[in-house]
């Protein structure tokens, strides 16, 4: 039986021998709960940072792994906010009705915490909260008889190591402080929530050092990546992350540009440079001087544009549409497709020497199924997210969902986690009858791995049967010809159908016109009218 009359010097040394080496922080924090619990009997300890107005966690013993990958608001968790606001330890009466953030979540009780003992410490430094610490166990009151000295030596010992975290991770990014304010010239979805690189895989880890290496440099960055593996997130990254931190970050979506618009949007124009131009307009371009511009599917700029683009590259010099003289811009190109731009290349789409200046470095954003153990922190995080949205008191995964999102392959990736989560987190709301609201299987609506292939499989055979139709042979070992010919024969059968009709084609297909018309442009496709004089 563990007493908790005091803990033992052997612990304390072990501890601060520990703190003196070049542990990474996740060893640190991990040895800081095992010599608390070896201290202090409870099911469940954890370790969170303080991130503006919210709770990260850093480590944690007892509780589901999903629980890492939440943040928590402070003011939407009233004991986190009572512990807080304290200057000393908080011990919760047994009984107490304030909500517990950990309700579902103890890995040794299944359903929600009944009577229970709950204690947090505020962990200071220079008398600033830095963090806190928090000890859950099933044994009502156990924590009421542990000695001033003791919680006095917990909190010390907490508070430092996270200090000593902290500093580190200061002195090895070079940053005098750990703010990041950015100055976002930018998209809604680059101020949208969801700012942080979430996963400790092997191949996500990789990432992070790539991007904390290349950050620094002044290099044109292409960021490569299936659709919603957050290429947007991985360029805002890079620029917090770089010596322009304090400039502006410009997004630029190439694909939801209109043709004809392009130059202008980019580079910018003069009043009178063509019909319609009533005053002068800044580009991108010029927004982002002394910045980073982040240019979203370049694989969709018209050749023409490429051209220009290059020289920006070149020689950082941009020609606004409708004047002689060119301006320098001082500016870091950061793009993103989900495209492969070598093979665009070969067939004659993109620039081969546009494609090497952007080039300098890429960097692959890896797929969430390749991602081995980052979809619960990812699906802690989504629904941690999702429950202050939809204003859930606790919202949680049981054990068969958590299992049948590791089964899934995630062809959507991490946005189609999201999207899922959300919509889970709907139905469980539906059929929840205490207030922790707990999603499972039935409320993912999934569609694992062999569901799909017995689809597939059934759409394959109709496409064999004849339900769709490719027009001419097609060599069936290259799957780019044979998307390209079945999207030339949807396109040509919604145009026939809207006779000619661009916009109500686009409207039929759910497109973007513009998108629409830059696809069947590249596929060879084009409605031509004549006049019949009989």
């Amino acid at each position: 039986m563990i007493t908790m009359s005091e803990i033992s010097s052997a612990a304390l040394i072990e501890l601060a021998l520990d703190l003196t080496n070049s542990l990474a922080s996740k060893d640190r924090f991990d040895r800081l709960l095992s010599t608390v619990r070896h201290a202090v009997a409870c099911d469940a300890v954890v370790l969170l940072h303080v991130q503006g107005n919210y709770l990260k966690p850093l480590a944690q013993q007892g509780l589901t792994k999903e629980t890492l990958g939440r943040r928590f608001e402070t003011v939407a968790h009233p004991r986190f906010e009572q512990i807080s606001e304290s200057q000393t330890p908080v011990r919760f009466a047994a009984d107490s009705e304030l909500a517990d953030p950990y309700d579902g979540l103890l890995l040794s009780h299944g359903g929600d915490l009944p009577v229970h003992a709950c204690m947090g410490f505020p962990l200071l430094s220079d008398d600033k909260l830095i963090g806190i610490l928090t000890l859950d166990s099933m044994v009502p009151n156990v924590f009421d008889d542990i000695p001033k000295r003791t919680l006095d030596i917990i909190a010390a010992m907490s508070a430092a190591t996270l200090k000593t975290a902290i500093l580190l991770q200061q002195l090895e990014q070079h940053s005098k402080h750990n703010q990041q304010v950015v100055a976002e010239l930018t998209h809604e979805a680059l101020v949208k929530d969801g700012g942080e690189l979430i996963g400790d895989s092997d191949i996500m880890l990789k990432l992070k050092r790539e991007i904390e290496m290349v950050a620094a440099s002044n290099f044109s960055i292409l960021i490569e990546g299936e659709t919603g593996v957050g290429k947007e997130l991985v360029a805002r990254t890079l620029h917090r992350q770089s010596s322009r931190c304090e400039g502006p970050l410009v997004y630029v979506n190439c694909a939801a540009l209109p043709e004809s618009l392009i130059e202008s949007e980019l580079f910018g124009h003069v009043k009178g440079a063509f019909t319609g131009a009533d005053r002068n307009r800044r580009g991108k371009f010029s927004l982002a001087n002394g910045g980073t511009i982040f240019l979203d599917e370049i694989g969709e700029l018209p050749l023409a544009v490429q051209s220009k683009l290059l020289r920006v590259l070149q020689n950082q010099e941009i020609q606004v549409v409708g004047k002689d003289d060119v301006e320098h811009v001082d500016v870091r190109i950061l793009a993103a497709t989900n495209r492969q731009l070598k093979v665009e290349v070969e067939q004659g789409r993109f620039r081969a020497d546009l494609y090497h200046r952007l080039s300098v470095y890429p960097v692959a954003v890896p797929a969430l199924r390749e991602r081995e153990g980052d979809i619960s922190l990812l699906s802690g995080y989504f629904i941690e997210l999702t429950r202050r949205k939809l204003g859930i008191v606790q919202l949680t995964l049981n054990a068969n969902a958590v299992s049948a999102l590791n089964q899934y392959d995630w062809p959507g990736n991490v946005r189609e986690l999201e999207h899922i989560i959300s919509r889970a987190a709907l139905r469980a709301r539906s059929d929840a009858t205490s207030a922790i609201v707990r999603i499972g299987l039935n409320h993912l609506a999934l569609l694992l791995p062999r569901e799909r292939q017995q689809n597939q499989n059934s759409d394959l055979k109709k496409f064999e049967q004849g339900a769709v139709t490719l027009a001419g042979e097609v060599d069936g070992t290259n799957l780019k010809l044979m998307t390209d010919e079945f999207q030339r024969n949807v396109i040509l059968q919604s145009l026939s159908k809207q006779q000619g009709n661009w916009s109500a084609t686009a409207k039929q297909l759910q497109m973007d016109r513009a998108n629409l018309n830059r696809l069947a442009k590249r596929l060879g496709i084009r409605v031509t009218k004549r006049i019949v004089v009989d």
